[in-house]
């Protein structure tokens, strides 16, 4: 069977994509790299520098290197490094959001982007944008940042981090779909789906869907 790299910023994906992998693709193999400093770089600095660019590049071709068939981003806030990375080896690499963002456009015009990671926003607006301008389509992007939630995951308080997610919704309630922006909040999808009568998408399930058709 393929050999799937994860590569994540944050310990919080984790989880989640492994979640997704057992319930939707159990024959995968999976390995992890962590490497947690990338995320407090980023939000430390503000800006995808050279030198964060580079770690990025380090980072895919290790995966290649150690036999990975494909790589699988699951940092949300990396749009151009891991684009930049994906250009200098051989195997698929896909941006964490890639699958769900295709999905959302095939949904409709309209879409809500909800993250608890603040730099994720710009990023994911650029690459919703750029996908909707490929295809000649005309988009409203609604996006939420809901503070507190990452840090009360961090917490233990996984709980009230779903709680606070669903209790952002309120105002997306025209949406043709809402998106949860990192692979740390697909925990909070069912509160989600309970609140909000419309279609709720989470990046680890389109990322293992997506994979599963390229390599399965």
């Amino acid at each position: 069977m393929p050999r799937i790299a994860l590569i994540h910023a944050t310990a919080l994906a984790i989880d989640p994509i492994r979640e997704a992998f057992a319930r939707l693709w159990p024959a995968a193999r999976t390995t992890n790299l962590l490497e947690d400093s990338l995320s407090e770089d980023l939000a430390a600095s503000g800006r995808l520098d050279a030198a964060m660019m580079h770690r990025f590049d380090t980072l895919a071709q290790y995966a290649q290197a150690s036999g990975a068939d494909a790589i699988l981003f699951t940092c949300s806030a990396f749009g151009e490094a891991i684009e930049a990375a994906a250009r200098t080896i051989r195997i698929p690499v896909l941006k964490p959001n890639e699958a769900m963002l295709e999905e959302a456009l095939s949904a409709g015009d309209r879409i809500g982007i909800v993250a608890t990671f603040q730099p994720t926003i710009p990023s994911m607006l650029e690459e919703l944008r750029a996908l909707a301008a490929a295809r000649g389509r005309k988009i409203e992007i609604l996006p939420r940042h809901v503070v507190g939630a990452m840090d009360a995951l961090a917490a233990g308080k996984g709980e009230d981090h779903d709680r606070m997610i669903a209790a952002s919704l309120s105002d997306l309630t025209e949406c043709d779909a809402v998106l949860l922006a990192q692979f740390s909040m697909a925990r909070a999808a069912k509160r989600a789906r309970l609140t909000l009568d419309r279609l709720v998408l989470t990046s680890p399930d389109s990322a293992v869907n997506k994979l599963r058709n390229l390599l399965g």
